[in-house]
């Protein structure tokens, strides 16, 4: 079921969503035990990325209600999406939306981790990348191209031939001393970033295409996903099977969930 501030939500409500496509949202894996790790950090982007797009206070407590509303009777692990928009939004007068309301939508989650990840590097810079807006076409033809050239998803190179992050997932590296190296550059602050970076040592340092390509291992990561191999970039291949890897997949799975 999909809800628009705790009632069902109709087709009239939904099209300025479908038609301006303006708002931002944040997707959060909820575990077999129905809590969510990185719960606050998940509510602390919400609240600030709806002042950066529409300049409204949102109410977090109200929306882990909607939360805990959509996932009432939903078994097993799922993935609950919170997407905040103003349904009175018209492309001709943005300035005149400004009240937001709370989009619910929960669907079924595969298992963590999927299986490794084959990557093509893509020349592309996210619009406002600090959030976690619904703009997705420019990443989505990213995605597909790289599907069409028989790999996985794309990975994110800026003009200035520096790594960035994937289409939704953020994107780091273990280099020759086992250190992992989140690449300096602009990306979405992501969740299940901010949680590895809380419980493991590492590094932010800028990654051209060629670093990467030379690093003992690479990973993707997301809410959904955890912590995801890469097997290659490119036609280069790297390990799926480092210790690191490894060991942080583990760490990510040790974190407790909180409960919506």
């Amino acid at each position: 079921m999909v809800t628009l501030d705790g009632q069902p939500v109709t087709a009239a409500e939904l099209a300025p969503l479908a038609l301006t496509n303006v708002g931002h949202f944040t997707s959060m894996r909820v575990g077999e035990d129905g809590t969510i790790r990185g719960l606050s950090l998940h509510m602390e982007r919400l609240v600030r990325d709806c002042k950066a797009v529409w300049g409204a206070d949102l109410d977090a407590a109200l929306v882990r209600d909607h939360v805990r509303q959509g996932l009432e009777g939903q078994d097993g692990p799922r993935v609950v999406r919170v997407t905040v928009f103003d349904p009175k939004v018209e492309i001709g007068h943005l300035t005149e939306a400004g009240e937001p309301h709370v989009l619910v939508s929960v669907r079924g989650a595969g298992g963590i981790p999927p299986e490794p990840l084959r990557v093509m590097s893509v020349a592309y810079e996210r619009d406002l990348p600090e959030v976690k807006h619904v703009g997705l076409f420019g990443a989505l033809r990213a995605r597909r191209t790289a599907q069409l050239a028989g790999y996985g998803d794309a990975l994110f190179v800026g003009r200035d031939g520096l790594v960035s992050e994937g289409v939704t997932w953020n994107v780091a590296f273990v280099d020759g001393d086992g250190t992992v190296v989140w690449p300096q550059a602009p990306v979405l602050p992501g969740v299940t970033m901010a949680l590895l970076r809380q419980h493991a040592p590492h590094r932010v340092a800028t990654v051209t295409l060629e670093q990467a390509k030379g690093m003992r291992a690479a990973f993707a990561t997301n809410t959904g996903i955890g912590v995801r191999a890469i097997a290659a970039i490119d036609e280069t291949e790297l390990p799926v099977d480092h210790p690191v890897l490894r060991r942080l997949g583990e760490t990510y799975l040790s974190i407790p969930g909180e409960s919506p």
